[in-house]
């Protein structure tokens, strides 16, 4: 019998991807940019509202929620005061910024949509510094003007036809509070995570976010409406669930526990340009050296307010 200690094997070819935390965090950035496109193509397929397509995607999601909530325990029981800020983190991370991103996208690209939410560094900046007193350094400062700049550009590249303004700033208003409220998420979690552990996190705000969001539902909306929904919906429904909630936070997860989460984070910075492919690629959406000039000044602005805060 061979000892273990002094015997080394090679890694087979096709499990080399598993193993490299590069690959997993770019992976979880591909799925997260999937999730614009997949809502995009359920409005397409039949007239549903964005309650409706919330309550399918959170209600099949929610069996991957409630394991991942058994996770990453160590040991740990939450307080009072952890469970109420959870309770709070899933009322604003998964329920409310979800339900405003799916109301704007009834009206706005994916790819609009995209950099917008990708904005949230910079509203974290300037939350903190309203509620905990932190001054912004000029560097900061021209960092989110090139980054706000970057969003003009994109909503111009959106006003392609006479008469849409009001929708597309109607959208774009929705998807920034969406953006606004994720970044009040993610300034809790930060206070959480080390108590509770993130994949634990994950799970409970997800679990929690679910039962808002099928509350919610149950409460404007007769179950009939869901009987009378295509495959298709279905279909998108179920691809939300699997392939931009449950399979990126798992591979979010993974990714930051091999490479940690400022590297995780900065191939994740992947994800506006990749959503802007995938809609030209599926959905057909228009594609233009405005939003091109708007994609590089959002993804440089927020690189830069990374690198000088």
């Amino acid at each position: 019998m061979h000892n273990a200690s002094t015997m080394t094997f090679a890694k087979p070819e096709s499990q080399a991807w598993y193993h490299d935390g590069r690959m997993l965090a770019a992976l979880a950035a591909a799925a997260f940019s999937l999730k614009a496109i997949f809502v995009k193509l359920a409005y397409g397929a039949y007239p549903v509202d964005a309650i409706t397509l919330l309550a399918i995607r959170m209600g099949l999601a929610l069996p991957a929620f409630l394991w991942l909530a058994t996770r990453d325990a160590k040991g740990k029981v939450p307080t009072q005061r952890d469970w109420l800020g959870l309770v709070a983190m899933g009322l604003l991370g998964y329920y409310l910024s979800s339900l405003f991103d799916f109301i704007g996208l009834q009206t706005i690209s994916a790819g609009l949509e995209r950099l917008i939410l990708f904005t949230y560094p910079t509203l974290v900046l300037i939350l903190e510094a309203v509620w905990r007193k932190k001054p912004i350094s000029r560097a900061v400062w021209a960092g989110m003007g090139l980054t706000y700049l970057g969003l003009l550009a994109a909503f111009g590249h959106d006003l392609v036809q006479p008469g849409e303004m009001a929708l597309v700033l109607i959208g774009g208003g929705w998807v920034f509070l969406s953006s606004l409220t994720y970044s009040a998420y993610f300034m809790g979690t930060a206070a959480l995570v080390g108590r509770v552990g993130s994949t634990r996190l994950a799970g409970i705000a997800g679990t929690v976010a679910s039962l808002f969001v099928l509350a919610h539902f149950g409460l404007t909306h007769p179950i009939a409406d869901l009987q009378v929904l295509p495959a298709e919906v279905w279909l998108w429904g179920a691809a939300m669930a699997l392939f931009s909630t449950v399979l990126p936070i798992w591979l979010a997860a993974r990714a930051v526990a091999r490479l940690g989460a400022g590297k995780t984070a900065a191939i994740g910075s992947l994800g506006p340009a990749l959503t802007i492919v995938f809609g030209w690629l599926i959905l057909s959406e228009p594609f233009s050296l405005l939003q091109l000039l708007g994609m590089a000044l959002v993804m440089g602005g927020v690189w830069w307010v990374g690198k000088h805060h």
